[in-house]
C-alpha cells in the first residue's frame, strides 16, 4: 500500500523523500519478476518464491548502497519495500492484527538474506548453499537451475559494482 504524504506534509509542501528511491525499487521488483528466475532458475513461482527472488535482488541493491555510503537511501529503499509488502499482505486479505507480525518476519528474512549474500559475495562464502537455504528454502533443486541463479546473481552483483549512486537512484541496476 503506497504511503501517501501526511496532511501536514501536503500542507507545508514537503515531499516524501522516499520518492527519489521509487525508480530503484521498481527496477528491483521488475528484475525479481523476470521469467528466467522461475523457468531456467526453477525458483518456485509462488508468493513465497516471488518474495524470495525480490529479496535476493533487493539485498544486492542494499549491499551496493551500503558500499557507497548511502545509508539514508538504504533506509528509504527498505521502507518502500515494507510499504509494498504491507499492501500485498492486505490485498491477500491479511488483517490489521497480524500484518505487523508478517512484516516483522519479512524484515527478519531480509536481514538474514543480506547477511548470507554478503558473506557469499564479499566474504568468500558459499553462494550455492545460501541460495539453497534462502531462495529454495531447502527444497531439492537441479544443479543447472542453481547454476543459472548463481551466475545471474553474481553477474548482477558485478554490474551493480560498476554503477554510481546516482545511476542506481535513477533505477539502473545494471
Amino acid at each position: 500500500m503506497p504511503s501517501a504524504p501526511s496532511f501536514l506534509q501536503r500542507l507545508i509542501g514537503r515531499a516524501d523523500p522516499r520518492g527519489g528511491l521509487r525508480p530503484l525499487y521498481e527496477a528491483v521488483v521488475r528484475e525479481g519478476r523476470q521469467p528466467h528466475w522461475y523457468v531456467e532458475g526453477a525458483v518456485p513461482d509462488t508468493m513465497d518464491g516471488r518474495f524470495d527472488m525480490i529479496v535476493a535482488v533487493l539485498s544486492l541493491a542494499l549491499m551496493r548502497l551500503e558500499q557507497q555510503g548511502a545509508a539514508q537511501e538504504s533506509v528509504w529503499l527498505t521502507e518502500l519495500f515494507v510499504d509494498d509488502m504491507d499492501g500485498q499482505l492486505r490485498q491477500e486479505g491479511i488483517g490489521d492484527v497480524v500484518v505487523g507480525k508478517h512484516i516483522g518476519r519479512m524484515m527478519s528474512a531480509l536481514g538474514g538474506r543480506i547477511s548470507a549474500y554478503r558473506s557469499a559475495l564479499e566474504g568468500g562464502g558459499d553462494l550455492p548453499d545460501a541460495l539453497r537455504r534462502n531462495l529454495y528454502r531447502g527444497a531439492p533443486v537441479a544443479q543447472d537451475a542453481l547454476d543459472h541463479v548463481e551466475g545471474a546473481l553474481r553477474s548482477r552483483w558485478t554490474r551493480l559494482g560498476c554503477l554510481t549512486r546516482d545511476a542506481m537512484l535513477a533505477g539502473d541496476i545494471g
